[in-house]
């Protein structure tokens, strides 16, 4: 335990490849091992224990059903599978399409959410550990003073429970305290035991505000698959298939959690959007977007101990140099698409940020964001800001130690391979 004048503490990660556990996630892990024999990667037995615990059999339009089975093909693929990450697959699948029968169900119910109009989101487009969250949950913090006397957010935000569980099931709709939000305190609490570090790389809280890259998951069609195991096979499905229409799914959820839960205009995030820029223009008409920047190197080692660190939660031994080679791929790729497609949004409906810029001056950045998005930055909501800023100091949980060499890459390669995207931002 660190008292109020120590310095936050520096985490050498030394068993990314072989895990250990602590005695406290032990049980944990060897319960959720058990229950694998009743919790098959297949789309049949995934369709029939969705449609028993919601009631509901209409998952809407059925092309997903090829993305899905592509994914599953990819998880079977992957090396060491335990049956702890059998599980834990099998959980968030089933949880996709739970998500697409109770979404298609309160659509046929309330066919006045098509008629929603979405006003033009702002979007925070950036790879992780470029400020992207801290700018998103920031912003988000905003909250103004209504006629009525209530004090709403500026944003409407997709809070960590409700990007898991977005629609209630008919038997919970109404019941307070949410079941959802309940169920995702006990998530929070298994996945701070069993992944004690990764607050330190990504914090996350039941009323964290979320990304938007969950909902499009119930769409089947995400880049998140990716982030979540070693798929190189649906890596390249999901590049091979254009976006538009899952990003339009992706609308229509954003209307139906409006018609619940409220909101006047998003504030989304993502850093799948770094490469979809034309389906995103075209999707959400007038969309303002952040550019988030920093240099390249340290921001993907960061995300490299991220994902080895997470993918303890399925595989044994985790194939470190395997995943680290393949996402200098990825995110060259990447990088190389926002390079060639930063145009399609122009400086009227966008700004790109350094890092070093928003630490120095985190109200600067929030001004200009508001003035680039056409609202009044009201004195309530700069103190809201500033009270979330106060207890939110920058690394206050401490931080990863990372090396090229810990992920067997040259720094000199990467600099190289990073260099369009860094002459482009950065120079």
């Amino acid at each position: 335990m660190t008292d109020a004048h120590s310095a936050p503490p520096t985490v050498h990660l030394d068993d990314l490849a072989e895990p250990r556990f602590s005695p406290e996630a032990e049980p944990i892990r060897e319960m959720m091992g058990a229950m694998a024999a009743d919790c098959p990667l297949d789309a049949d037995a995934l369709h029939t224990k969705a449609a028993a615990e919601t009631g509901l059999d209409d998952f809407g339009a059925d092309d997903y059903r090829e993305r899905l089975d592509v994914f599953l093909a990819a998880l079977q693929d992957i090396p060491g599978m335990h049956d702890a990450g059998i599980v834990n697959f099998h959980a968030q699948l089933l949880q996709w399409l739970k998500n697409r029968l109770l979404l298609t169900d309160l659509l046929t119910r309330h066919p006045e959410i098509h008629d929603i109009e979405l006003a033009p989101p702002v979007v925070i487009a950036g790879l992780p550990r470029t400020g992207t969250t801290h700018l998103h949950n920031l912003l988000g913090a905003a909250t103004v003073n209504s006629p009525s006397g209530r004090s709403e957010p500026t944003f409407r935000t997709v809070p960590y429970w409700e990007s898991n569980e977005p629609f209630p099931l008919p038997s919970e709709a109404g019941i307070e305290p949410d079941p959802r939000r309940t169920r995702m305190d006990v998530a929070v609490e298994v996945m701070n035991i069993v992944m004690p570090h990764f607050a330190l790389m990504h914090e996350m809280t039941t009323d964290h505000v979320h990304e938007e890259i969950q909902l499009l998951a119930n769409d089947f069609s995400t880049m998140l698959f990716e982030t979540l195991g070693h798929v190189p096979a649906w890596r390249d499905y999901y590049l091979s298939h254009d976006q538009t229409s899952h990003y339009e799914y992706l609308a229509v959820q954003l209307k139906a959690l409006q018609f619940l839960r409220g909101g006047r205009r998003w504030l989304l995030k993502s850093p799948q959007h770094l490469e979809q820029l034309p389906v995103l223009n075209a999707v959400f008409p007038g969309v303002i977007v952040v550019f988030t920047h920093r240099d390249p190197v340290p921001v993907v080692l960061s995300m490299l101990a991220m994902l080895t660190y997470s993918a303890r939660m399925h595989c044994y031994p985790v194939p470190v140099r395997e995943i680290a080679a393949t996402w200098i791929d990825r995110l060259e790729l990447m990088l190389n698409a926002l390079v060639r497609d930063r145009a399609v949004v122009g400086p009227e409906r966008s700004v790109d940020v350094r890092f070093d810029d928003f630490m120095a001056d985190e109200m600067g950045v929030v001004e200009r964001i508001y003035d680039l998005a056409g609202e009044p930055l009201a004195d309530d909501a700069r103190t809201s800001i500033q009270d979330y800023l106060a207890g939110h100091q920058r690394g206050r949980l401490g931080r990863i130690a990372t090396s090229a060499e810990m992920f067997g890459l040259d720094e000199s390669d990467m600099r190289a391979r990073f260099a369009p995207y860094a002459e482009r931002f950065l120079a």
